[in-house]
């Protein structure tokens, strides 16, 4: 067993220092650097007009987008920078004051893109013409129809410049507000016979404990801690709901969906094919579920039980183990994937450690201008912490593809429905990995036990936090919602998806308070988009397990292309029809072949 300890992550590189003259530099830079892009528009774009001729256009176009692509690049250094000391340190008030400073430069970012978009607009008829020219405006063509687009659902410029500044005290604080009372939320436990402080993420994390006692004391501790915070967080639910309808309404939109699916770059066609897909699946999880409650002695399934372990596995990975297992199963299947997670292994960009004022779950982030990544996990030694890692360093890996490819930071933008691709498909590889190692049926009930849990939360779990969404929105264009009927939402939803799988007297009406996709306004149902990850990288994994090695180059090919076409047409490059729920249906067969082997068990 390694000895290795979960790491902190590193980002001395990035910078020296909150305070050091580089990082100041870098703020004053950044400021300038939007103030130059925006006098290049006033003085080189804003004369233009529909008399300009096509070639000049593009001329003058392509070098805004090249100084856009430039001030993006800094902000978003810095930007990751200083949420990597507030994610993990959510008491570090220098770090938070800064990124206070930093957002009136962000803000300004903000209302020239909404002046672009407007300016643009006037020219959706000719930019056809204008990109046959070439150059930046070319190769950024998906990217400009794509501003075109979204032009149509703009407010006046200046009443979006007014909803950009107002966001900073408005819902932005509401966002804020949610990261911080989640972060610093603790709970006296008593582990072992000795009572510890411990904080949120470590908490929900004893969902997955060996012990059924332990399991169900956290269950009960965690719906007293989140009493205690229920109404500040209604609050912020209340606030940014209620702003994103206002701003919708304004601007033409249908409802939060319409927009949401236009971040996504897919269309309700595409939408409905999967939804109906994953409520065709809910039977087939309800089996599971009243299958591993029997495990228990019960009929249905309490929410402790829900990720309680199942069969046996004396495997406790150290943060070392986890390492070595992942870097050598990713190698099986690609070297270059395997000696980019030992270099993000070995050169610290992992947070693992669950500390006190740490952000809860997991994510990774590009750091621009580096070419890295940082990633966030909260390590407690269960292969499904394991799985963790490798999911997000399948993101890091999607990351690295786009900037080997040169992609500018215009076109790495990805939609989350295809930024999920290389996720799933490392957590695929560790996961079928685990299973062929397997040397007796109760270690491959233990390893199928954290594939299928993980499956029914994307599926069955995220489509209650769909139902949820959907009428929080409907019901706050009325009225503002208590904490008691946002419970009474959650319920309703959980019980809708997992039915008679959940003794419906322990469900987890709390659902809505620690998840941080809620309180954005840029992330209405940020949901949908993994369930969409999961079951499109099952496909390509089905797709990859029929043609090896040959199709590692495409699927390189796809990931650093992500940003460059809707989810669609990507798709259509391996055959695959996403507004065909017979798509969905196959992929949902893959996982279904899991849960009548472990019905066998």
């Amino acid at each position: 067993m390694s000895d290795l300890k979960p790491t902190h992550w590193d980002v001395s590189n990035v910078f020296p220092g909150l305070e050091s003259e580089v990082f100041q530099a870098a703020i004053v830079e950044a400021d300038q650097s939007i103030e130059r892009l925006m006098t290049f528009f006033q003085k080189n774009l804003k004369p233009l007009s529909l008399e300009t001729d096509d070639e000049q256009l593009n001329v003058q176009i392509g070098a805004y987008l090249d100084q856009l692509n430039e001030t993006l690049t800094l902000q978003g250094k810095i930007n990751a920078y200083l949420y990597a000391f507030i994610s993990t340190d959510s008491y570090n008030k220098l770090a938070l004051r800064i990124l206070s400073e930093f957002e009136q430069i962000t803000l300004k970012t903000n209302k020239q893109d909404i002046s672009f978009q407007t300016w643009l607009s006037q020219f959706s008829d000719r930019i056809d013409k204008i990109i046959t020219y070439g150059g930046t405006v070319q190769s950024h063509a998906f990217n400009l129809k794509e501003t075109i687009h979204y032009s149509k659902f703009l407010m006046s410029e200046q009443e979006e410049g007014l909803a950009a500044e107002l966001n900073l005290s408005g819902a932005n604080a509401w966002e804020k507000l949610q990261g911080t009372l989640t972060s610093q939320l603790t709970v006296d436990f008593e582990m072992d016979g000795e009572v510890k402080k411990m904080p949120a993420p470590a908490l929900t994390n004893l969902r997955a404990h060996p012990d059924e006692d332990v399991r169900r004391r956290g269950y009960e501790a965690e719906l007293k801690a989140w009493k205690t915070i229920e109404e500040p967080l209604a609050s912020a639910m209340n606030g940014i709901k209620g702003s994103v309808i206002t701003l919708n309404k304004h601007r033409g939109r249908d409802d939060a969906l319409h927009s949401a699916l236009d971040a996504a770059r897919i269309d309700r066609d595409t939408l409905d094919a999967m939804l109906s897909a994953m409520e065709d699946s809910f039977s087939m999880f309800r089996k599971y579920f009243r299958a591993k409650a029997k495990r228990f002695g019960q009929e249905q399934l309490p929410w402790w039980n829900l990720f309680a372990p199942v069969g046996k596995t004396d495997t406790v990975f150290s943060f070392g183990d986890a390492r070595d297992f992942i870097v050598e199963n990713f190698g099986k299947f690609s070297p270059d994937l395997a000696s980019y997670a030992k270099y993000a292994f070995d050169h610290n960009w992992i947070d693992a450690e669950p500390r006190e004022g740490k952000r809860g779950g997991a994510f990774c982030m590009e750091i621009p201008g580096i070419g890295e990544s940082r990633i966030l996990c909260n390590f407690d030694g269960s292969f499904d912490q394991l799985s963790t890692i490798a999911h997000e360093l399948g993101h890091g890996f999607h990351n690295d593809c786009k900037i080997k490819a040169g992609r500018t930071r215009l076109q790495k933008r990805t939609p989350m429905t295809m930024a999920e691709t290389a996720s799933i498909m490392c957590e695929t590889i560790v996961g079928n990995a685990a299973l062929d190692m397997v040397t007796n049926p109760q270690e491959e009930l233990a390893i199928l036990e954290n594939m299928i849990v993980g499956d029914s939360q994307v599926i069955v779990d995220i489509y209650s936090r769909f139902l949820f969404e959907k009428e929080v929105f409907e019901r706050r264009e009325k009225a503002e919602l208590s904490a008691d009927e946002l419970n009474d939402i959650m319920v309703r939803a959980q019980k809708a998806t997992y039915g008679d799988g959940l003794d419906e007297k322990y469900l987890q009406k709390y659902m809505w308070t620690w998840k941080p996709h809620y309180y954005s306004a840029d992330l209405s149902f940020y949901n949908f988009p993994y369930t969409f990850g999961l079951l499109f990288g099952i496909g390509l994994y089905a797709i990859y397990q029929q043609r090896g090695a040959a199709f590692i180059p495409e699927y390189v090919n796809l990931l650093a292309s992500t940003g460059l076409d809707n989810a669609a047409d990507l798709a259509a490059r391996f055959g695959i029809n996403i507004r065909d729920k017979s798509f969905w249906d196959d992929s949902i067969k893959v996982i279904e072949k899991r849960v009548n082997r472990y019905l066998e068990l």
